[in-house]
This record gives C-alpha cells, sequence and structure tokens, in this order.
C-alpha cells in the first residue's frame, strides 16, 4: 500500500482506471487495484471511479459492498481471522474470539484505533485438525487457549 498525498489521489486513481477505460467488466478489476493503491475504497476514490467510468455511484457502491474482498474503512496492518467452524466451536473458539475482542478493545468486523489488527471471524479456516484455530496475516495459529491469545497478538508491531 502506498501513501498519495491528497492532490495526487484523483490523478493516481486516473492512472489505475485508464488500461481499463471502456472495457466491459472492468469495475472489479479497477476496485481491486485501487484498493491495493489505498488499502481501502476511500469515498473520494470512489466518486473519481464513478465520474471517470460514467457509472452512478450506487453502481460502484453496489459491487464494492456485495464482495466481501472489498473493504470501505482503513484495515489494520493485521488481519486477524477467529475460525468459527464447528470443530472450532465445539473447542472454545468463541472463548479465544472473546478474548481477542477484549484484549484489543475491538468488536467483531472492526479495527483497532492504531489500524494495527482488524478482526474478521470467519465460517472456516480448513485447519479442523488444529481446532480452535485463529489466522494472523498468513500465519495459523492451532490448538489455542484463551490465555494464549495476549503472548501470540503482542508480536505483532
Amino acid at each position: 500500500m502506498v501513501r498519495v498525498q491528497t492532490a495526487d489521489i484523483e490523478e493516481k486513481v486516473k492512472e489505475i482506471i485508464e488500461p481499463w477505460k471502456g472495457k466491459k467488466g472492468s469495475l472489479i478489476p479497477i476496485l481491486q487495484n485501487v484498493q491495493h493503491e489505498f488499502g481501502y475504497l476511500r469515498e473520494d476514490v470512489m466518486e473519481v471511479i464513478s465520474r471517470e467510468l460514467r457509472i452512478p455511484m450506487a453502481e460502484a457502491y453496489g459491487v464494492a459492498t456485495f464482495y466481501a474482498q472489498f473493504h470501505l474503512k482503513p484495515r489494520g496492518r493485521h488481519v486477524i481471522r477467529v475460525c468459527r467452524g464447528t470443530a472450532c466451536h465445539v473447542r472454545g473458539s468463541l472463548k479465544i474470539l472473546d478474548r481477542v475482542k477484549e484484549t484489543l478493545n475491538v468488536g467483531e468486523h472492526e479495527t483497532t484505533d492504531d489500524l494495527r489488527f482488524t478482526l474478521e471471524p470467519v465460517a472456516c479456516l480448513g485447519a479442523c485438525g488444529l481446532a480452535p484455530v485463529v489466522m494472523i496475516d498468513d500465519t495459523t495459529y492451532g490448538r489455542l487457549t484463551p490465555e494464549g491469545i495476549k503472548p501470540i497478538l503482542d508480536k505483532y508491531e
């Protein structure tokens, strides 16, 4: 993610859009590239996309809100995914989730004030044999207990 000065935002968005202009089905790849550039889909960026593609804002927002890959609010540097699948649930993932929320003072699908973490409960992480499981970024932690959460979180800047 690159930090761009406010004056350069519109120019950068236009640069991202240019190769896709006039191509059918271009909205999703444009949204993906813009989100990669800015970290999330800012309102001012969505206005530029709408204007440049000559589509209603409602259409752009409709696509951005339909797909879980798009985010309209800033996200943390680290994404915590707590598995809520059956195996994890039976082995105590709700207590793990509660401990993460308590430790970070954050709710589900929220980001900490310091933009360090975003908490995303998920349906399944596919590591049932390690239940309960938490994934932070690309690292999986299994057979967790609520007491084991804080030491793990402390590893992340």
